[in-house]
């Protein structure tokens, strides 16, 4: 009997196909079902269309995975009957065949890909998906967290221009089980700004010029990034001209170079500059812009004295108010030009040592205080309408920007104004006299009473002394009685003036608006009075109408003033009491 199990299966039939022995046939058949669920496979693409690729893992049935799991292959590289990938067996279906996946095949891959760099502290490169909550999503094979503070060294404005770019990450923790990954590319940032600042400590001086890249900007100043460590460049140290703030001339992320001026090895703190760029203009200002020269500048700043006109990058001058016109006098320099504008000055002083330039914007017009004393000489008569009244006098428009003062005291030669409203409008017409024109302190002195002779000069003619005159009383007080002789013209009866008895006070012996008779004793123009004495005229009718003679010679030698006079009666009254 014949041991079939020693015999070939199968021999050569006439075809010439090769018979297989039955060992053979089991290890071919357990070759086709050894895949197991749950396992990862080599398999071969048999076949591509154009939502799925048919891959082959050596079992009984094919099994089609989505193209859209193949996202992670290279772009660069097509698909192609033959390629072999690693894909995962997820379960045997009930009508056959397995349900493969190639994502799966990738993650399981990467987890174990994830597990071995951290340990080694080494990197993976992903691509940002999205924003969540947050922070990023990325992919490195498996979703990925990406904390906000982890994005970068410093805090980034737009995330959105992130999405869609590839980094290198830093595993901070994974949980295999919770498919939960948190990486972090400020890690790999930190490293390298690490070891340039080592490099910098080596390589940095003061009074080295270096690029850098602006990452933050503050009211005080710019924060630099000279690639490994940052430095300050102060807002004075940005320009040697006027900067309000730093993002009206830099921008976040602009490349600017700067100057080194001061590095504390110990803190690691560098002060920088941009305008030690450049020499500063002040040393060339005296030559450049000497007092009389005409420029043109820019206004930089507008204040309640003045505007401040920039005539170079770091340079400026200050023009004031009272320099701005020759006629307006504008109430504030706002009315008369805006920051921006583009004024043509005229240099008027220098001081480089303390940097200051005065200017003036009226020298570059006519003044008109240079004609105005050709058309306004003194003693002329001018008309014009009253701008305005104050306590102290009347305003007179005399042309464009030119007002003359009438003082209260120049209105008129009789009359006591205790307030020029109280005769004149605003508005109205006057005539008036030229009195006085000083051009220095542009001052245009008025008169109105000047139009008519002064009474007082006539006086001493009209009221000569010993002449009787008749007057009103005005005015009774203790030490005499005002007499109103005509209208602006008053005398003074002294109290020792009023009787040959001892009078202590006129008060009660006359009333305001009687009538009263008495001799003048005392002329005085220039001081504008008159000394009046009823007792003089007693006694002249005593001497038989001759005038009395102490009265002549205290015209000969006595008091030429109403004071002298008051003082002289004061002291006979202390004689005759020590009599």
């Amino acid at each position: 009997m014949t041991d079939n199990r020693t015999q070939p299966a199968m021999a050569a039939d006439d075809n010439g196909f090769e018979e297989l022995s039955f060992a053979e046939l089991f290890e071919q058949e357990e070759n086709n079902t050894v895949i197991n669920v749950g396992e990862v496979a080599i398999g071969t693409v048999v076949d591509i269309n154009n939502d799925a690729v048919l891959i082959d893992v050596g079992d009984k049935a094919e099994s089609y995975i989505s193209l859209s799991e193949f996202r992670h292959e290279d772009p660069d590289r097509e698909i192609q009957i033959g390629d072999e990938f690693e894909v995962f067996i997820e379960k045997r279906k009930d009508e056959g065949g397995l349900l493969l996946s190639r994502e799966k095949a990738i993650a399981i891959k990467v987890w174990e890909q994830i597990a071995q760099i951290q340990e080694e502290d080494g990197t993976i490169e992903g691509r940002i998906d999205n924003r969540v909550k947050g922070g990023m999503s990325v992919d490195i094979g498996v979703p990925a967290f990406l904390p906000y503070s982890q994005i970068d060294l410093r805090p980034v404005k737009d995330l959105d221009s992130l999405i869609g770019e590839t980094f290198e990450f830093k595993i901070l923790k994974f949980n295999r089980k919770r498919n939960n990954v948190v990486i972090s590319r400020r890690a790999i940032l930190e490293e390298q700004r690490a070891k340039m600042r080592e490099q910098m400590r080596t390589s940095l001086e003061e009074g080295q010029t270096i690029r850098g890249a602006i990452t933050n900007i503050t009211d005080y100043g710019l924060f630099i990034d000279l690639g490994g460590m940052d430095g300050l460049c102060h807002i004075t140290d940005l320009s040697w001209g006027r900067v309000s703030h730093p993002s009206k001339l830099y921008t976040v992320g602009e490349e600017i170079e700067v100057k080194i001026l001061k590095y504390d090895k110990d803190s690691d703190r560098v002060s920088l500059g941009v305008k030690q760029l450049k020499s500063d203009p002040w040393e060339r200002v005296p030559e450049q812009y000497p007092p009389g020269v005409q420029v043109t500048g820019k206004v930089v700043s507008i204040t309640d004295y003045g505007v401040f006109v920039e005539l170079e990058e770091g340079v400026e001058g200050l023009v004031h108010i009272s320099e701005m016109s020759w006629s307006k006098k504008p109430r504030h320099p706002s009315k008369v030009v805006s920051v921006g504008d583009e004024i043509a000055v005229q240099v008027l002083n220098v001081e480089a040592d303390t940097k200051r330039i005065s200017l003036g914007m009226k020298q570059l017009q006519p003044n008109p205080w240079d004609v105005v004393e050709e058309s306004y000489p003194v003693g002329a008569v001018i008309e014009g309408k009253i701008k305005n009244i104050t306590d102290f006098g009347i305003f007179i428009g005399i042309e464009e920007g030119i007002d003359g003062l009438i003082h209260v005291s120049d209105l008129s030669w009789t009359e006591r104004i205790k307030h020029p409203s109280e005769k004149y409008t605003k508005g109205d017409t006057i005539q008036a006299v030229v009195l006085k024109i000083d051009k220095e302190n542009e001052r245009f002195s008025l008169g109105v009473k000047q139009l008519e002779p002064d009474p007082w000069q006539a006086a001493a003619s009209n009221y000569p002394i010993g002449s009787t005159v008749e007057g009103t009383i005005t005015n009774v007080t203790d030490f005499g009685v005002f007499v109103q002789l005509e209208e602006g013209i008053e005398g003074l009866v002294h109290v020792s003036e009023i009787s040959r008895d001892k009078v202590k006070t006129p008060v009660g012996m006359f009333h305001v608006d009687d009538t009263l008779q008495a001799m003048v004793i005392n002329v005085s123009a220039d001081d504008r009075k008159i000394g009046l004495s009823i007792k003089a005229i007693e006694e002249k009718d005593d001497n038989d109408g001759a005038m009395p003679e102490d009265y002549t010679q205290k015209q000969s030698t006595g008091p030429s003033t109403l004071g002298d006079l008051l003082k002289a009666a004061a002291t006979e009254d202390g004689d005759s009491d020590k009599s």
